[in-house]
């Protein structure tokens, strides 16, 4: 008997790490030790992996047998590792050479019958491997569609540990994956099906050419629900590495569908109001899986019915709002998930919310509040504020409304000249620029920035808000197609920001 080794990957959020998985067999009473960390379902793997191998037609050597898995300091979670350990418990009882381990990750969990069952987070795992010089992975053959996202690296296909083994000892062919499927996603509905509501239709296209994040209040059928699916039809595509992040965030939650083509449409989340903590922003036992927040990223994250939520759910949404990033930290470590997105709040006036505010019989205690809920640090967060009326008609004036494609040039012309402004420090939309750099680098002439100045002697504008007013005043700039922005749409970024318009 003697020493092998082998390769797995071990997940932390959406960040693989390659780990070196090493057996040694002999000199003891039999037994399994398993070191480094291994989580329960990790620790359960060596009555799995000794099913599997004496299931699988062969012999499970009867002697002490010691499995380290390193870094021994990097917490080990999951199943994914069973493949590994089995291999490598074959290849130092001689069973396996050891050469066709090298450089070979090896991914999957085994049934007691020895089939390869599918994992969550193969497209990190293979994307760490890359990264990390490997030359070839094997993963469960129900994966390899996810698999093909990834270039660079030789990937196989099993079924179960005896074609694995095969494949091994005897070079027998495994399944790879065709090529990879072109990017796609189905696309959002129209915006032209929204009838009037002219504010609300600009402020949305103002937020989608910045990035900025939007409310909309307004009664029932007014079309706050029509007018949030359809902004992501007016963002940009994602570029590949994008595609890839959210792909990545999707497979570790178990949401990306098998054979789904790389999705280039922006993602848009709507998370039901009595989602808990851990569905919004993250969370579960051991390491924190990612939440809608994640799931959202480089999109939209759409709270609908926003007062119906709890306090402490949207003012977590706080954070991510400002840092792009959830950070969730359990007693088994702490993981980051990207959590880039823009934020769209849509709530009615009150709680009876009749189709007329004339109609309305809450008392203004109850309907401030109701929409009191919406703290004001997160609603200091929101940059545009809209507010919707009852369509009052069906003629054809009012379903005359510019179709998404008419828009969407306008949003990708701006997106684009504020790409290429701040092109040289790495940010993307007005939304994504410290507000040090909108009072320095870039400062506006006294007079345009009058009305920020009266708005903060006058308290209703905090430091934060002046900076993101700026930020939307860009936007308006970029939308007009002028060099910077001037007084009138400075004022024009303030009238979004009014309290009144919610």
């Amino acid at each position: 008997m003697g020493l092998a080794r082998g390769w797995s990957v071990a997940l932390r959020g959406v960040d693989g790490h390659v780990v070196e998985v090493e057996a040694d067999v002999g000199g003891g009473l039999p037994g399994v030790h398993l070191l480094g960390l291994p989580d329960a379902a990790l620790r359960e793997s060596q009555d799995r992996v000794r099913a599997a191998v004496v299931n699988s037609g062969l012999v499970w050597p009867n002697e002490r047998i010691v499995l380290a898995l390193s870094p021994a300091t990097l917490r080990k979670t999951g199943s994914a590792f069973d493949l590994a350990l089995a291999c490598c418990v074959l290849a130092a009882a001689g069973t396996v050479p050891q050469r066709s381990l090298e450089r070979t990750v090896l991914l999957g969990e085994l049934a007691l019958d020895g089939r390869l069952r599918p994992v969550r987070g193969v497209l990190p795992c293979l994307l760490a491997a890359r990264d990390a010089g490997m030359a070839r992975v094997v993963v469960p053959e129900v994966a390899l569609s996810e698999a093909a996202l990834v270039g660079g690296i030789e990937v196989h296909g099993a079924t179960d540990l005896a074609e694995v083994l095969g494949w091994l000892r005897d070079g027998a062919l495994l399944r790879r994956p065709g090529p990879p499927p072109g990017p796609g996603g189905d696309e959002p509905p129209d915006l032209a099906d929204v009838l009037g509501q002219d504010d609300a239709r600009h402020a949305l296209e103002v937020a989608a050419a910045g990035g900025h994040h939007l409310l909309l209040v307004g009664p029932p059928g007014t079309g706050k629900t029509m007018l949030a699916q359809r902004i992501v039809g007016l963002l940009p595509r994602l570029t590949t590495d994008d595609a890839l992040a959210l792909a990545a965030i999707r497979s570790v939650a178990g949401r990306l569908p098998d054979g789904a083509p790389l999705a280039t449409v922006p993602p848009l989340v709507a998370p039901h109001h009595s989602s808990s903590m851990a569905a919004l922003v993250g969370g579960g036992g051991g390491l924190a899986r990612p939440g809608a927040v994640s799931l959202a990223h480089r999109g939209v994250l759409f709270v609908d019915e926003a007062p119906e939520f709890g306090a402490h759910l949207l003012d977590a949404l706080r954070t991510p709002l400002e840092e792009g990033e959830v950070r969730l930290a359990r007693a088994e470590g702490t993981v980051h998930y990207p959590a880039r997105f823009q934020l769209v709040l849509a709530a009615n006036p009150c709680p009876c919310a009749p189709a007329h505010d004339r109609d309305c019989v809450c008392p203004s205690l109850v309907r401030r509040r109701y929409l009191g809920r919406l703290s004001g640090p997160l609603l200091d967060r929101v940059d545009l504020r809209a507010r919707m009326y009852p369509v009052t008609t069906f003629t054809t004036e009012a379903a005359e409304g510019e179709d998404t494609a008419t828009v969407r040039a306008r949003v990708l012309a701006a997106r684009a000249a504020a790409a290429e402004r701040w092109a040289a420090d790495g940010w993307r939309t007005n939304a994504e620029v410290p507000g040090p750099v909108l009072r320095s680098r870039y400062a506006l002439p006294p007079a345009a920035v009058r009305p920020l100045d009266a708005g903060m002697r006058a308290g209703e504008l905090t430091a934060r808000g002046a900076d993101r007013a700026l930020r939307v005043a860009w936007t308006l700039s970029d939308l007009s197609g002028t060099s910077r922005p001037d007084r009138e749409h400075v004022e024009a970024a303030l009238y979004f920001r009014d309290r009144r318009a919610a």
